[in-house]
């Protein structure tokens, strides 16, 4: 086993950002990727013009790329913000907003697997609170990705760089992918494991892999320390993958790393050829 077996897609919200949006798709095909994942690209429209949709849809048929991950609406992503769902107000109304918009353009370019970032502490605000309003948008958002046959997908970040998220352990997602599933009883919302942002906390990710690999529906991957690409920081990244692979998981594992100094197309020089 090893990188040469694993399905590797290209997330285009961090790989390719040098490019306007719609000719991210083109420029990971010409790198030699069929698959992407994208966090949510209208960062301040959650309900963006059904022109804007198209464009994007025609702008990934046309590279012949299959859209393997999308963020919900998750507020100013690259930013302060670590998603909505949990914030009373203007931002969860936004998220529940999003829903269906983002369900529904999933379910037209074939993307089988829907984030909803859980979103930061807001002073003042009662924890059990927010966390009530969680539940309450996440089973509105498990019932619309059931709607189009995809999953929900239930993120740990990490504190250093996430201090007011409170999902910063793989147990804590993982309670959260329970409550969930328990409410809606679809069994459709899964754990995605980051395996950059479990390594920031300090977690073992032997024991997260082995606890965790049945609950996990999708995989993202960076280097450790610098979120470069494989082989920029010390993660064993290839025997983790392999333990995820000999654990059960066979999915796809996002490429969520920053690509330096250089131009992405020259980041992925790790892969065999």
């Amino acid at each position: 086993m090893g990188y040469t077996d694993k399905r590797f897609d290209v997330n285009l919200s961090i790989l390719f950002t040098e490019l306007p949006l719609l000719e991210r798709p083109a420029a990971a095909a010409a790198a030699g990727f069929s698959a992407v994942e994208l966090w949510w690209p209208w960062i301040e429209s959650p309900t963006p013009p059904q022109a804007d949709l198209d464009a994007l849809k025609k702008a990934l048929d046309d590279a012949g790329t299959q859209l393997v991950g999308l963020n919900f609406y998750a507020g100013r992503l690259p930013g302060p913000d670590r998603g909505a769902l949990s914030v009373p107000g203007q931002e969860s109304e936004r998220f529940r907003a999003n829903i269906d918009v983002a369900a529904d353009f999933a379910a037209s370019v074939g993307c089988k697997a829907l984030n909803a970032l859980y979103g930061n502490r807001v002073e003042g605000v009662d924890p059990a609170v927010q966390d009530e309003l969680a539940l309450e948008n996440l089973t509105v958002a498990a019932r619309a990705a059931d709607r189009v046959g995809a999953i929900l997908l239930i993120e740990a970040l990490n504190k250093p760089e996430s201090p007011l998220c409170p999902l910063v352990s793989a147990p804590a997602a993982i309670d959260v992918v329970n409550k969930v599933n328990a409410l809606t009883g679809l069994g459709n919302a899964k754990f995605l494991l980051d395996l950059y942002h479990l390594s920031m906390n300090g977690e073992d990710l032997n024991e997260v892999i082995d606890t965790y690999a049945a609950q996990t529906g999708h995989v993202q991957i960076a280097d450790n320390p610098g979120r470069g690409a494989p082989g920029t920081g010390s993660l064993p990244l290839e025997d983790l993958l392999d333990r995820l692979t000999k654990a059960g998981y066979d999915g796809w594992v996002g490429l969520e790393y920053k690509p330096g100094d250089r131009p992405s197309a020259e980041a992925f020089g790790w892969l065999p050829n």
